[in-house]
């Protein structure tokens, strides 16, 4: 009897601790101030921003998967805020606890434009600058486990590979959430329970490097305890030996037999009295699990017959839209925030239709493309940009807000971007001096970025299909950001290559395994990818160059150059600069990688990201490059030919025969004879 009264004295002091150290790691909340001297004024604008972005950072209650990333000002009051949840947290705690953490953050840090606040279940920070995107690991703090590890050897061992194993499981998250637990069994079969999370917005890269540093940090404050926690702003990590997040649809673990020893009659007692409450529970188990299983087949039926959204015709089985219902704007919203869709409020015009400006009640500056009525684009198009867009986040991506659609009238709403297109600048002979090297080389990493996730670090393997100057926009800070999904495709994860029998894009970025047969893969984007580069440094547009009376296409022009030592004649005449002229031979180079002829030799993005990022890196040779006006493709008569049966038409303002382009180099649909 007093062994057992010990044990469970020993216990109950056990669990006590656990509970303590599991409440103060729930309630503690860690801030960490900026120690420069970037502070604000009270009452100042900034404060005001930071105010509003804070107070409605959570508003948009359609946010289920714990992840904020917004901003709100202009220029040096600008404000980026950046919200996390723990992964199994519902949105309403979630909620709760950033709101918390919001009056706690700015009671803690006053007067401070940039801070981070940190809870158990969430992790709140803002700043002056732009963090969104960006893999940062200080400040950064660990907290160990109070209790001690038995067989010590063994436990590190097996939470050493736990951490090793999970920490790929999170990378490999989507743009939602990058979150991961698991547990195993450690020695003395003993449960070991493990959690990692990143912020989404990072890539896979990133997110494995800022794990990485979270572990290594581990000896230093956890060596041999059973339990611990290291936090970066951007990851996150723990491990203990109870569970102490929460699982879904889990069933219970396994009541340990009974220890206590009884009599005979104790025993069938005991066993009689199990069997009379197991029994009724048992049947009333069974009988709703036949009810819920008959109403089931008996609901569930086949549903044959397309239903309408809007006017829409959407097959039920695949109704995506109706999942989206959330971001649906009202038309007379729209219509006020752009007033009435006015010429003075439109920003340009393209394949989809018209762009325009406006601005919604709350302030906030909005793009609206609205889908023309004789527009080459129409439903599909229109449902596909709004089905990838809505599940797509990052920072090289225009932003989709929402999309509206009511009788004939198909909007898509965006964020503003403020400086237009690359195309704006690159292809004037004024402003493209406005893009020195240093903003032309962010440009190139952007949109390669933006690649690289669209194709690796999405949940979805998305091909964009038509990657061009004319859908790179700029922001406020001349980062770029890829637009217009209307012509992009999802493949399989693990699908290399599809086929089409609609060829769609703008000559002279399609690759010419797609312009020629259909065939598109992540390899075509690297075509398109490696035509922009070229087009970046030159400043030329790829469908001719002109040498007194010859004209030539970009990526022949190029190829000569580099082939005869002349690749000088390439670098657009505003970026004549000593200091960057190996970054911009490099990139040169790193492009004709891009665009070679071989599809096996072109690199995938992840490869191309690298290159660009270092310098150290030695770049193979590039092969010769796929020319539209070479007769290895196709000759003059038969592109002719193809030109007059698939309605293609050539921009007004080309001459040459080599690479024909649709006009204004809007995007075109038309099918390609085969």
């Amino acid at each position: 009897m007093r062994f057992i009264i010990s044990c469970s004295f020993l216990f109950a002091i056990i669990i006590i601790l656990i509970l303590c150290y599991e409440t103060i790691a729930q309630t503690d909340f860690t801030p960490s101030c900026a120690d420069d001297n970037s502070n604000y004024t009270k009452n100042s604008t900034y404060q005001q921003n930071l105010n509003t972005l804070l107070s409605t950072l959570t508003s948009n209650t359609e946010i289920t998967y714990g992840f904020y990333n917004f901003s709100f000002g202009e220029d040096n009051n600008k404000v980026y805020a950046i919200g996390l949840c723990r992964g199994d947290v519902n949105p309403n705690d979630c909620r709760s606890c950033l709101n918390n953490s919001r009056v706690l953050l700015t009671q803690n840090c006053p007067n401070k434009k940039e801070a981070i606040g940190r809870i158990n279940k969430c992790m709140l920070r803002y700043s002056n600058r732009l963090i969104f995107g960006l893999m940062e690991t200080f400040p950064d703090f660990s907290i160990p486990n109070p209790f001690n590890a038995t067989d010590v050897g063994k436990y590190n061992q097996v939470v050493g590979k736990l951490l090793y194993d999970l920490k790929t499981e999170a990378a490999t998250g989507d743009s939602m959430k990058k979150y991961a637990t698991r547990n195993v069994t450690g020695p003395n079969f003993q449960d070991i329970y493990s959690l990692m999370q990143c912020t989404p917005d990072l890539s896979y890269l990133d997110c494995n490097q800022c794990l990485d540093q979270a572990i290594a940090s581990l000896p230093s404050c956890c060596v041999n305890k059973v339990g611990g926690r290291a936090i970066r702003p951007s990851c996150n990590l723990r491990y203990e030996n109870y569970r102490f997040y929460e699982r879904n649809a889990q069933p219970p673990p396994p009541t340990s037999p009974s220890t206590n020893h009884t009599s005979s009659q104790g025993k069938d007692h005991t066993s009689r009295t199990a069997i009379i409450i197991a029994i009724p529970i048992v049947i009333i188990v069974l009988v709703v699990c036949f009810i819920c299983i008959y109403l089931r087949l008996r609901v569930k039926k086949p549903r044959k017959t397309n239903q309408k959204y809007g006017n829409i015709s959407v097959p039920s089985e695949n109704d995506e839209i109706r999942n989206f219902e959330s971001l649906q704007f009202n038309f007379d919203t729209v219509k006020v925030a752009t007033n009435d869709f006015s010429d003075s409020n439109k920003l340009g015009e393209g394949g989809f239709g018209a762009v325009y400006q406006g601005t919604l009640s709350n302030g906030q500056v909005i793009a609206v493309k609205r889908l023309s009525m004789n527009s080459g684009q129409g439903d599909l198009e229109f449902k596909n940009e709004l089905i990838l867009m809505a599940k797509l986040q990052h920072q090289n991506l225009v932003r989709l807000l929402g999309f509206t659609i009511e009788g004939r009238e198909r909007l898509l709403v965006y964020e503003f971007v403020p400086n237009k297109s690359l195309d704006y600048f690159i292809f004037d002979p004024t402003k493209k001096a406005q893009l020195d090297w240093e903003k032309r080389y962010k440009i190139i990493k952007g949109i390669a970025r933006g690649v690289l996730y669209l194709h690796e670090d999405s949940r979805l393997r998305i091909i964009h299909r038509d990657l061009k100057a004319g859908n790179i926009l700029l922001d406020e800070n001349m980062n770029a950001k890829i637009s217009d999904f209307g012509m992009a495709r999802l493949i399989l994860v693990d699908q290399t290559q599809e086929n089409t029998s609609s060829v769609v894009g703008t000559y002279g970025y399609m690759a010419p395994e797609y312009v020629m047969h259909g065939e598109f893969s992540v390899k075509s984007d690297v075509f398109s990818f490696g035509v922009l580069v070229l087009e970046i440094i030159s400043g030329l547009k790829n469908s001719g160059t002109h040498h007194g009376e010859i004209t030539e296409d970009l990526l022949s022009f190029v190829w000569k150059s580099w082939r005869e030592g002349t690749t000088t004649n390439i670098i657009d005449s505003s970026l004549f600069d000593d200091s960057s002229r190996n970054e911009i031979m490099r990139c040169i180079h790193i492009g004709l990688l891009c665009v070679q002829d071989n599809v096996a030799r072109r690199r995938t993005m992840a490869t191309i990201v690298l290159l660009i990022s270092s310098n150290s890196l030695t770049l193979p040779i590039p092969s010769e490059p796929a020319f539209f006006m070479d007769s290895r493709t196709v000759s003059l008569p038969e592109m002719r030919l193809c030109e007059e049966n698939s309605g293609t038409t050539r921009s007004s303002q080309s001459t040459t025969k080599s690479a024909p382009v649709s006009v204004n180099e809007a995007s075109f649909t038309d099918p390609y004879p085969r």
